[in-house]
């Protein structure tokens, strides 16, 4: 079968080399700097607030399931997601395989947008952090199995000198061993990236082998209420939901029944 993660990893190291010849590090650096002074909002503070943890994501496209929503509009559904409840907002930033843009979150943040916002893409260099704060994300995700320890350690590093929180998405007991790197949220990925096989008992079962009281964040596979006030019950703060939202015909809309229905469950 062939490894999906290894594919998407591969092209997008030799994205961020061709990233780096129209725009270089030392250039993009500069026009962060001038952003260091307005921080964005604590996601994982957002989701500690928050009674349901929901981070409603932008996803317009999958490498399994080709395109969800083409026509969605980043200045259209993100404020929608906001205005019906959403604790903060993923937005997908890969292009090739999501259908994604940096510029989503430009015109989330242009139209409105004021909770947090995840920058969701495949980070492999120091260059794409500088890319999410540029573009006005609050926090970036880092894939444990996209990236050796150090490198997650040194990426970490920079994300908080940028004032970027990290979502570190861990998805097997062989990625635990990185929890020792104190991100700001545990995120355990119910999709197995290499084969996009998604079971949300992943997340039943490492829950309790994350530390004791971090912001811990279930992604991916989740479409029923009664399943976040089940990971809720198991210390779950957050629950990232894209599909079920983004294949109706108003995400926003399917946000706040969600929600509605999650209120009315103890």
């Amino acid at each position: 079968m062939k490894d999906i993660l290894e594919e998407i990893i591969a092209y997008k190291r030799i994205e961020v080399d061709g990233f780096k010849s129209v725009i270089p590090l030392r250039e993009l650096s500069k026009k962060v700097e001038g952003l260091l002074d307005n921080p964005q909002p604590s996601m994982r503070e957002a989701l500690l607030r928050s009674d349901t943890g929901i981070i409603a994501e932008f996803k317009r496209k999958s490498p399994s399931k080709g395109w969800i929503k083409e026509e969605g509009q980043a200045d259209v559904i993100p404020l929608s997601y906001q205005q019906n409840g959403a604790a903060a907002v993923s937005i997908l930033t890969d292009t090739k395989f999501f259908g994604g843009r940096d510029e989503f979150i430009v015109k989330a943040r242009t139209s409105g947008v004021e909770i947090p916002v995840l920058y969701k893409n495949f980070i492999v260099d120091e260059y794409q952090l500088f890319q999410a704060r540029y573009c006005g994300a609050s926090a970036a995700l880092l894939i444990t199995s996209a990236l050796k320890k150090d490198e997650c350690r040194m990426l970490i590093r920079l994300a908080h000198e940028l004032g970027l929180e990290v979502l570190m998405e861990m998805h097997s007991e062989w990625d635990l061993d990185y929890a020792e790197l104190e991100p700001d949220m545990y995120g355990i990925n119910n999709r197995n990236l290499g084969s996009f096989v998604t079971d949300v008992q992943n997340s039943f079962m490492l829950a309790a082998k994350l530390p004791d009281g971090v912001c811990k964040v279930s992604e991916s596979g989740i479409s029923s209420p009664s399943t976040v006030r089940l990971l809720r019950n198991i210390g779950f703060n957050g629950f990232l939901i894209g599909e079920s939202f983004m294949k109706t015909d108003d995400p926003g809309k399917a946000l706040k029944s969600f929600i509605e229905e999650l209120e009315l469950i103890q």
